[in-house]
């Protein structure tokens, strides 16, 4: 109790409102809620790019073992696709968080941001052309790989770039969403303990419980936007959103 009542929470607000904001879409979609959380705080509250993706990490070990133990139940998990996917994810993690902790944060800023971009792009293109041609899923370890590290030096594309890929590729709806949202778990434990050895808990705990807050509070409403708002609306919203935050905070960042 002495805890809560230290807290400063006129600050908490923003980071609870990005909570909020990013487990809405999360929750409609089942994807970009590190990419939202990110963009609001790297583009809008001026965070660094190191400790938003941290702050956005440690939140996901929560939301994804929720998510994992669900998708377990269910039987949503694909054994093989989820160890083709485990190994090469951490390992992304790992040196996707250990690159953006060795870096200057203004250096890192806008082309963190320009990532964050071409996300939103691509998320709106991917719901102009909704729903996707279905092909041959293949490369899954390159593919882990690479989601990793992004997901780590964005604070989030983990889900964008590894499920949207598979899903496009032809693989098992379910099978995808579940597997991917279960080797996350995994992801976001090892990128957290990677940039707590590499930064700390400082200037860590109000904000992110804040955002812990709003993330909680927006579940039931997310599942909600899930059931009566289109994927293709959705996808288009979010991708423009993101696409002229990220470019707005970039252009400033590089001016």
């Amino acid at each position: 109790m002495d805890f809560l009542a230290g807290l400063d929470w006129t600050a908490l607000l923003p980071f609870i409102a990005v909570g909020f904001a990013a487990q809405m879409v999360d929750g409609a979609l089942g994807m970009a809620f590190g990419v939202i959380s990110n963009t609001l705080m790297v583009g809008v509250l001026g965070i660094p790019p190191a400790l938003a993706s941290q702050r956005v990490h440690l939140v996901e070990c929560f939301t994804t073992a929720t998510s994992g133990i669900s998708h377990l139940i269910h039987g949503n998990v694909d054994k093989k696709l989820f160890l083709r996917l485990l190994l090469p994810g951490m390992a992304g993690g790992i040196l996707g968080a250990y690159v953006l902790s060795s870096l200057d944060a203004s250096l890192v800023k806008p082309w963190v941001l320009l990532y964050l971009s071409a996300i939103g792009i691509y998320l709106l293109l991917r719901g102009l052309l909704y729903p996707p041609k279905i092909r041959e899923a293949g490369w899954v370890a390159p593919l882990g790989l690479v989601g990793g590290f992004l997901d780590a030096v964005g604070g989030g594309g983990w889900g964008p770039v590894v499920t949207s890929n598979l899903l496009i590729q032809g693989a098992d709806p379910r099978k995808v969403v579940g597997t991917v949202n279960t080797v996350e778990f995994f992801l976001t434990l090892t990128v957290s303990a990677t940039f707590i050895w590499h930064l700390g808990f400082a200037d860590l705990a109000g904000p992110t419980l804040g955002f812990l807050i709003g993330g909680l509070a927006a579940a039931p409403f997310g599942a909600w936007a899930a059931k009566h708002i289109p994927a293709k609306t959705m996808l288009i919203l979010v991708g423009t959103v993101l696409t002229l935050t990220s470019l707005y905070g970039a252009y400033n960042a590089f001016s």
